[in-house]
């Protein structure tokens, strides 16, 4: 079920000290400023500069003017968030950010090293992040959407405004009185996410004024499969082995040769691969009934062969 802002961050409970992505917007401006209110002295913010747009050096700016204010140390990191062609930009800026939070947290010059690290996405950016994988195809670990923790690097993430609705976060500080930036590009037409929000979300509202909730169910029953699916991927390549072994695998049924064929290309070869190129590699190893019979198949920015009785990756 949605919660209050106020809450949600009564119940949230990091490992000190914590450190909050802090971008000057409304959302990370409210998830800042209950932190610091609650954890004085314990809590830091991370501004990370994509440099994407003009207005990025100002956004910096203010986000150093209301960290002086509040008297929560604020560390900023400049990164190149370009996308290469055909990537996602979306998905380069995330990538260049994590690892510009990674870099902050465990800088240890100035501060203590970072326990935790908050995001300020909520209700809204979930049920968005949810209709964005339906409309790309997306399987059942897409589906499961942001969860509202995990660990990465040795850090634990938190999302405590999952279960916040966006108008209710902004309500809470308006009645602060603390001024934030408004990102122009949050409202460009262009980004399909941009018009989820501005065009769905109020139709769902007025169709099914209950559909925060009902997506993030859908979302957690998906992570809960996408959890399953991982435990038996993880099973089978622990019987074809790492690299697997290509009569091993045949052993096995399509639909659990793809989900092992997934778990060891986002693994072991660091890419995940499109449905037309597991389909094809599937196709490849159906037919693989000699030894002779070559597998050659363009993977994400690699190529999966056959490399005797075993497939291995090469990344060009």
């Amino acid at each position: 079920m949605t919660q209050p802002f106020g809450e949600a961050i009564a119940s949230f409970a990091p490992a000190l000290p914590l450190a909050v992505g802090f971008s000057g917007g409304a959302d990370s401006t409210a998830l800042l400023l209950a932190c610091a209110r609650r954890w004085p002295g314990q809590v830091r913010a991370l501004h990370v500069h994509h440099g994407l747009q003009a207005a990025a050096d100002g956004f910096a700016r203010h986000c150093a003017d209301l960290c002086a204010q509040l008297g929560v140390p604020l560390a900023v990191q400049h990164v190149d968030a370009r996308h290469r062609p055909g990537a996602s930009p979306e998905d380069a800026a995330r990538t260049a950010r994590y690892e510009a939070f990674r870099a902050l947290a465990l800088d240890t010059r100035a501060h203590a090293a970072i326990k935790s690290i908050a995001l300020a996405q909520h209700a809204d950016d979930q049920v968005e992040t949810l209709l964005l994988a339906l409309s790309r195809g997306a399987g059942v670990p897409g589906l499961a959407a942001m969860p509202a923790h995990w660990e990465r690097d040795g850090i634990a993430y938190h999302r405590p405004l999952l279960r916040v609705r966006g108008a209710d976060v902004r309500a809470w500080l308006c009645a602060q009185n603390v001024a934030w930036v408004e990102d122009s590009t949050n409202a460009d037409p262009q980004f399909t996410r941009n018009r989820i929000r501005a065009r769905l979300l109020p139709a769902l509202d007025d169709v099914l004024p209950q559909f925060r909730d009902t997506f993030a169910r859908s979302a957690r029953h998906a992570a809960q499969a996408a959890e399953l699916l991982r435990d038996l991927a993880l099973q089978d390549l622990g019987a074809t082995g790492r690299p697997p072994a290509i009569d091993a695998l045949r052993h096995l049924g399509r639909a659990r040769q793809a989900n092992a064929l997934r778990q060891w290309l986002r693994d072991d070869c660091g890419t995940t691969p499109s449905t037309a190129q597991l389909d094809e590699l599937l196709d490849q190893l159906a037919a693989c009934a000699t030894r002779g019979h070559r597998i050659c198949i363009k993977v994400g920015s690699g190529w999966v062969e056959r490399q005797g009785a075993v497939l291995g990756w090469y990344n060009q």
